[in-house]
């Protein structure tokens, strides 16, 4: 676990996904986003904590969850768009 600043908008989605994109691989996927304190640990390489400090100092994560789509709706339901649908008759 690398040790960084605690950006003051942490979506830890949002952050492995931007890490991701820059060729950063975590060792433990799930867990390799960690808050305690103030502190930041990212269960990332040696190696990869010099290209991953800017990525980390720049984050500005949406604090807001997004909006589920209606796919994500009927899913929560255990349905598809093609159930719906054939439920309609359409």
């Amino acid at each position: 676990m690398i040790k960084f600043n605690k950006p003051t908008n942490l979506n830890g989605a949002e952050l492995k996904e931007e890490l991701k994109a820059i060729g950063v691989s975590f060792i433990d996927e799930i867990n390799g986003v960690l808050v305690e304190n103030d502190d930041l640990f990212l269960d990332i390489n040696e190696s990869d904590a010099d290209i991953a400090l800017p990525i980390v100092n720049a984050h500005n994560g949406t604090t807001v969850a997004p909006e589920p789509s209606v796919q994500d709706k009927l899913a929560s339901v255990g349905l598809s768009v093609d159930d719906l649908k054939s439920a309609l008759g359409l």
